[in-house]
């Protein structure tokens, strides 16, 4: 299992957890296996709770990662619910990938206004789809496609209606379209130790029913690894965002959006540009006990050359992790984060932040 952080807005990140998996050396449709899982999860956005996750998992081809016929459902203990279907499909080779996710959910989290946090509700369905071409054994490009349908209100009866300019995005239908790509030379898609990956989307979303316009969105993450020494790993991230002035709040850039970086809700710090930096330290100590370091550092603002007026966001933390499987280094994870505004902040998970 590993997490990814592909995703393009609030809803998105919360349910990337649908079509985690587990890896198994299973040829043809025949010979796959089923995987039953729960999935613990925690985060500062929409707090604790559990994935129950079933998957038909199997190869297509002997050189092609495993692909995946899965369903998912979703609780947190901020009342936050969902569920989800997932298809992806691997095959020649993994020249071509295909992954898909449909899901409905019901998001609770805090929309971070001028006076005060608000706590909010944004429910909807989901869907995404994207298709890709592997033009070099490293490098691929291809199209996404995007479909959100979703309502927004304040979370209980008895608290203020959601302020301007975010009350023009209530109640939106919105299709996104894009243009995808990645550069990978790691040695290892669930545990790297050497190579990077280059990833990142362009999209432009379409305003099917709303009061909100046509915007534009672009990201890119640039992850390395390296191992200084036996059992060591030592990976980075440099992640930037940039979408346009009609965006949709929670669809803009963040920290801990599309970057996945640790310490802050990911509607804490919403903007049309965003940039951040993140460094981890991974030490493994026995075949199943390891541990990790990490620290960040990141801005959001109107304009690249504005990101210094909300000023620069950090946060550090310890990490430890529990492999799994004896067979693939999938590991469990608990993270412990601290950030410049002294709170804390605890993330439980399955895989690597990146």
């Amino acid at each position: 299992m590993s997490v990814q952080v592909q995703a393009s807005g609030v809803v998105d990140t919360q349910v990337d957890d649908f079509d985690v998996v587990q890896e198994e050396e299973t040829i043809g449709l025949r010979e796959g296996s089923v995987v039953v899982a729960p999935i613990p999860f925690s985060n500062p956005t929409i707090g604790s709770g559990l994935v129950l996750g079933a998957g038909y998992l199997f190869n297509i081809d002997e050189g092609s990662d495993p692909s995946l016929l899965g369903l998912a459902a979703l609780r947190s203990d901020n009342g936050s619910e969902g569920y989800g279907l997932a298809a992806n499909f691997y095959f020649n080779n993994n020249r071509w990938q295909i992954e898909t996710l449909f899901a409905n959910a019901n998001v609770n989290y805090d929309l971070y206004t001028p006076t005060a946090p608000l706590p909010i509700s944004q429910n909807g369905i989901l869907a995404r789809a994207s298709l890709s071409y592997g033009f070099t054994h490293d490098a691929s490009v291809g199209m996404s496609l995007r479909y959100l349908n979703t309502d927004i209100n304040p979370a209980s009866p008895g608290l203020p209606p959601i302020p301007p300019p975010f009350d023009q995005f209530l109640n939106v239908e919105i299709a996104n379209i894009g243009l995808v790509g990645k550069w990978d030379t790691r040695d290892d898609t669930i545990y790297p130790t050497k190579g990077f990956i280059v990833e990142g989307e362009v999209t432009q979303g379409y305003t099917l029913a709303g009061l909100t316009d046509d915007y534009g969105k672009g990201w890119i993450n640039f992850t390395h690894y390296m191992q200084p020494f036996d059992r060591a790993v030592i990976a980075t991230r440099l992640s930037t965002c940039a979408v346009s002035t009609t965006t949709p709040f929670f669809d803009q850039c963040s920290l801990g959006g599309t970057d996945g970086f640790r310490g802050f809700s990911a509607t804490q710090f919403l903007d049309f540009r965003s940039l951040s930096a993140q460094v981890e330290f991974r030490q493994q100590f026995t075949n199943r006990l390891g541990a990790i370091a990490f620290a960040g550092v990141g801005m959001v603002g109107p304009q690249f050359n504005e990101l210094k007026i909300g000023g620069t966001h950090s946060s550090y933390g310890l990490g430890a992790r529990y492999r799994v499987s004896k067979k693939f280094p999938v590991d469990f994870s608990v993270d412990y984060s601290r950030n410049s505004e002294r709170e804390d902040q605890l993330y439980i998970y399955v895989g690597q932040r990146f």
